[in-house]
């Protein structure tokens, strides 16, 4: 259920809607509007006719049935989209694109630093790099660890750039979040519910990619598992699903993009890279996902691609990175958005 307070609602009569939220055995979650707030009242679907007695509370204005699967994720919960800051001067969702740019791996400090230099000075806002790796082999490169993050700091310091990196192990997430400022969930773990209802509890933004076989049902379903843990910071990230097609890695699903700004307040970036598996045609991808309304681009960017330990065929060149920026723009603007 959802519980519309009246607009101007002061904060005590907000508390006692939650109090009795509580007492009826619900969990409250609360989503301050620009107008007035809303309270979603999460738990058993079979009593929850229980909750229309709230509308006698001071303050209330109406009880209203939640009738999507994903509650705290939908527009009917929160109509207007969710901005997310994620640095000083660093947001998504807005009217700002955010550009996510850095290597597949991290690999050494030279490596990091200088990516980190180059795409800040071509325009990207936040620097990424994977120190744990699944990888499909047990004998490919799985990754530095710790000394992986420390490396991916350090850079992301150098440049003045938040960074973000993904987190497989529930065990590990508060070790992660010591070192990145935004936590991800990759592909193979958006249903991996233990990872996400123990990273819904942390305090940084968490960005979960879509798994190859993930219907956009199952994707906010996901979404919803961090959200009912506590997190109001989730970033939706298409990267492709798996077809019968293999010209490209993956099938890149942009129709998913309005669907899902249709669908949920949070924002929506795409992964062109790991969408198509091909350095050449990650810039007309990523002009469309503009096009498509995506909130920002996650792009994979190597200073020697050939020499790269992972996903080199799929990454750009520090100056084949200048050029798609440089070339984004009028696309970013006429989709009525700034970088």
């Amino acid at each position: 259920m959802i519980i519309v307070m009246k607009p101007g609602a002061p904060r005590k009569e907000t508390r006692a809607v939650i109090e009795k939220i509580k007492d009826l055995g619900y969990t409250p979650h609360t989503i301050y509007g620009k107008t007035r707030n809303v309270i979603g009242a999460i738990g058993d679907e079979r009593g929850k006719i229980v909750l229309q007695s709230l509308e006698s509370l001071p303050g209330v204005d109406r009880v209203v049935p939640i009738l999507k699967p994903y509650k705290l994720a939908s527009r009917e919960v929160k109509p207007e989209p969710t901005e997310i800051r994620l640095a000083p001067g660093v947001s998504v969702g807005g009217r700002a694109l955010l550009v996510i740019a850095g290597p597949c791996s991290v690999e050494s400090d030279q490596q990091m630093v200088a990516t980190a230099m180059a795409v800040k000075a071509a325009g990207a806002q936040v620097l990424r790099g994977g120190a744990f790796k699944p990888r499909t082999s047990p004998y490919a490169f799985q990754g530095l660890e710790e000394k992986g993050l420390r490396i991916l700091r350090k850079a992301g310091d150098a440049a003045g750039m938040p960074v973000v990196t993904e987190v497989m192990n529930p065990m590990d997430v508060e070790r992660v979040a010591r070192y990145s400022d935004i936590l991800q969930v990759g592909a193979r773990n958006v249903q991996n519910f233990s990872l996400l209802k123990r990273i819904g509890k942390s305090k940084r933004p968490i960005l979960l990619k879509r798994g190859m076989m993930t219907t956009i049902t199952e994707f906010l379903m996901s979404a919803e598992y961090c959200l009912s843990a506590g997190s109001r910071q989730v970033i939706l990230c298409e990267r492709g699903i798996r077809t019968f097609e293999d010209a490209t890695r993956n099938t890149l699903d942009l129709s998913a993009v309005p669907v899902l700004k249709e669908r949920t307040h949070l924002p929506v970036v795409v992964d062109p890279s790991h969408g198509t598996g091909h350095s050449k045609y990650v810039p007309s991808m990523s002009y469309a996902s503009v096009a498509a309304g995506a909130d920002g681009l996650m792009i994979e960017v190597h200073p020697a691609p050939e020499k790269a330990l992972s996903d080199g065929p799929q990454s750009l060149t520090f100056e084949k990175f200048r050029e798609l920026m440089e070339n984004l723009r009028p696309f970013i603007a006429a989709a009525g958005r700034t970088i």
